[in-house]
Formats: structure tokens, C-alpha cells, sequence
């Protein structure tokens, strides 16, 4: 994160009133607006199409992206279906993670099975499937790096390339890293997407997604459909976003330095069997980590060694870890990905991805870190005491 990101995150919205000087931007709740006269509307004349709240976290999300504009939609998934509705019609071929989101698979499988546009699943880690998917000259390339939930990372730059080479769009869903870790629209992305709902809100209480472009022409074309289909966020929401964009980088600091310290702890325990995530040498896509990532984040996953009923007898044994779906927030969650969060992949899906029943997903929060490690150690001594 620059000195200029880190500026812009904490001023964002700052100082915008004009009628009183608030220093906290107004919350602007109409639905509309009066006419300046017949046929002369102002800039902002009904708060689907556009609102004044919504306007100041858009610019601002757009500046951290290093991208021309963006559009905040109601829901993470909203933002998905934004795009897809925006450029693909049922002749268009979209090439999407055979590891991606469950939300984002169902989404993509089901469209598909209505003939509304084509998608093919690929592991974007393998150089041949790639190749061979952009000798389908696809219309646009949904890339999920670091993926939900096993963490692989994916070379972003060429990628991207690829996809300039045969006129794809190339979207990149950055809700993991948020734009303190990593920018995609400088390494080569047409779109940034992001669920808000996780890193930009950070405290378990705001549903939104966005939207950030690198050409002006994109994004009029996503600001046109998402007024069109009335995806477009609320202004409390907006204004919840803007409060907690503030406090953005120390959150992602924080949580990134307990996930650090509780992977080290993991690495000790017999119950353990693998670890998933960016900063380790082994995980999938590590070099890429390196190269274009400035830190690695605080979500991470793991293989449990046991069965169903261990599994759940060690889910129930945590006190500070919640168990629900979703992450991101200043609290640590613990989620079970083939039952949650992939549930709507079908088991050959998951199996093809490497989601497995005994693998769960980390969300690390902004807690103490020896309390979250004695929360898990107390988790584990009583596994062992029970075989």
C-alpha cells in the first residue's frame, strides 16, 4: 500500500459538504430529486441510477484500484451477475476457476443450464488448459487469485495477456487481497471485482459488491445495465462502506499478522495434515505471490486429519472462533467449505477442485493472536483426549 492509497482510504468522503462543513460526509437518503426546471434535471435525479453517498465510496474504491470508475452494487454475487449481464449474451464463452467461489460456480453452472451464455471450468494453474481454453476465443476470463477456499494464486500479468490477445475481458475477483495487498487493473485486468460484504466493510454488517474499470467505455456500459436491472447499493450502506474504508490497512495488517503466527502454530499439530496459503513455498502459485501480491493475507485453510465426528467435536470445542460463512470481519470465523460456503458444487465438482470434507477455511480476525491460539489449542487437546 502507498503513502497516496493509504491517504486516500482514511480521507475518503472527508470534508465534502459545502452546506455545513461536516467532516463526516451526509448520508443522502432520497430516492429522488427536484428538477431545476422543465427538461433540466440535476446531475443526481434518482438514487438508483445515481446518489450522492454512493458516488464518494465509488471514486474512492476507484482511486485505490488505480482504475477510471466503479460501480457498488448491492451484493458481492449482484457484482458477478452485473458483469456477465453486461457483456455476455448466449452465444459468449466464459472461462471461470474450476476452484472459484461456490457462490460465483453456482451462479456461472446455473446461467449456463439456461443457455443464457457458455462457461468452462479450468484449472488456470495448468499452462495447457489455458491455452487451450483461449483457442476458444472466450469473450471474457473470470480470474479468482489468491481462489476461495484452497488459496491457489495464478500468474494475474499473463493471464491477462492472454486474454488481450484473443479481445477477452479479463475480470479479476480481488476480495481476498483488497487493494492494500494487490492491484490487478496494474497487472493487466480490464475489472476488479470485490464483495464488500468482507475486507472493504470488515465488520460483518454490510451486503454490497463493486465494480472497478480501467476504461471509461466499461464502465459506462456496467453503470447503464446495473440502473437498468436496479443492483446499485443503498446510501446507509455506502455510508457504512466509506466509515469503515478508514480503517482498512490496520484491520488487513492486523489479521495478516495472526494468520502469520496461527499457521506457524498449525504447522506443530499431529491433527494437521496440510496447510493452504499464499505465503508458504509449497502452496500452489507461491512465485506469483511474490512477484505481485504486497503481503498475503489473512485467510487460510487447512486439512483436518480425523473424521466427521472429530470434525465436529473440534468445531464445537472453539470459543473464539465463530462458525459461519462469510470472513473478513474484525472476529475470526471458521467455516467447513464443502458444507457452506461450496455446498451448491456438486461432489465431482468439489473433488475436481480439491474440496475435500475434512478441509476448513480460516478467516482470520483483528483478535489477539495467543488468544486465538490457545482458543484452537484448547480445540485440539480435547480431540486428543478423546481418541
Amino acid at each position: 500500500m502507498t503513502l497516496k492509497q493509504a491517504t486516500i482510504a482514511v480521507h475518503s468522503g472527508l470534508n465534502t459538504d459545502k452546506q455545513y462543513g461536516c467532516v463526516s460526509s451526509p448520508i443522502y437518503l432520497s430516492s429522488t430529486y427536484n428538477f431545476i426546471n422543465f427538461k433540466e434535471p440535476r446531475i443526481h435525479d434518482y438514487s438508483r441510477r445515481i446518489n450522492p453517498t454512493r458516488d464518494l465510496i465509488q471514486k474512492a474504491l476507484s482511486e485505490l484500484e488505480k482504475g477510471v470508475g466503479a460501480v457498488l452494487t448491492n451484493t458481492g454475487m449482484s457484482a458477478i451477475h452485473l458483469i456477465m449481464m453486461s457483456f455476455l449474451t448466449p452465444h459468449s464463452l466464459l472461462i471461470a476457476p474450476y476452484d472459484c467461489y461456490g457462490g460465483s460456480y453456482r451462479l456461472f453452472y446455473s446461467m449456463n443450464q439456461r443457455n443464457a451464455y457458455h462457461v468452462k471450468f479450468i484449472n488456470q494453474s495448468d499452462i495447457s488448459a489455458l491455452n487451450i481454453a483461449f483457442e476458444k476465443k472466450p469473450n471474457l476470463i473470470l480470474i479468482e487469485s489468491p481462489s476461495n477456499p484452497l488459496l491457489r494464486v495464478v500468474d494475474i500479468t499473463n493471464i491477462c495477456k492472454l486474454a488481450r490477445e484473443v479481445g477477452a475481458i479479463s475480470v479479476v475477483d480481488n476480495t481476498f487481497m483488497t487493494p492494500v495487498l494487490q492491484n490487478p487493473i496494474s497487472l493487466g485486468a480490464d475489472l476488479v471485482v470485490h464483495s464488500c460484504t468482507k475486507y472493504i466493510s470488515g465488520h460483518s454488517d454490510v451486503l454490497a459488491g463493486v465494480i472497478i474499470a480501467k476504461d471509461p467505455e466499461l464502465i459506462n456500459k456496467l453503470t447503464w445495465w446495473a440502473n437498468n436491472i436496479g443492483v446499485t447499493a443503498a446510501a446507509f450502506d455506502s455510508y457504512l462502506l466509506l466509515r469503515s474504508l478508514r480503517t482498512l490497512i490496520p484491520r488487513i495488517e492486523t489479521a495478516q499478522n495472526n494468520a502469520l503466527k496461527i499457521i506457524e502454530y498449525l504447522k506443530r499439530q499431529k491433527l494437521v495434515k496440510k496447510i493452504y496459503h499464499p505465503s508458504l513455498i509449497e502452496n500452489v502459485g507461491y512465485q506469483y505471490a511474490m512477484k505481485q501480491q504486497r503481503g498475503f493475507g489473512a485467510i487460510l485453510s487447512f486439512e483436518f486429519d480425523g473424521n466427521d465426528k472429530l470434525l465436529k467435536l473440534f468445531l464445537n470445542s472453539l470459543k473464539l472462533f465463530t462458525l459461519a460463512e462469510s470472513l473478513g470481519g474484525v472476529e475470526s470465523l471458521i467455516s467447513h467449505p464443502s458444507s457452506m460456503t461450496h455446498a451448491g458444487m456438486s461432489s465431482e465438482a468439489k473433488s475436481i477442485a480439491g474440496i475435500s470434507e475434512m478441509l476448513l477455511r480460516i478467516s482470520v480476525g483483528i483478535e489477539d493472536h495467543e488468544d486465538l491460539i490457545n482458543d484452537l489449542d484448547n480445540a485440539f487437546e480435547i480431540i486428543s483426549d478423546s481418541i
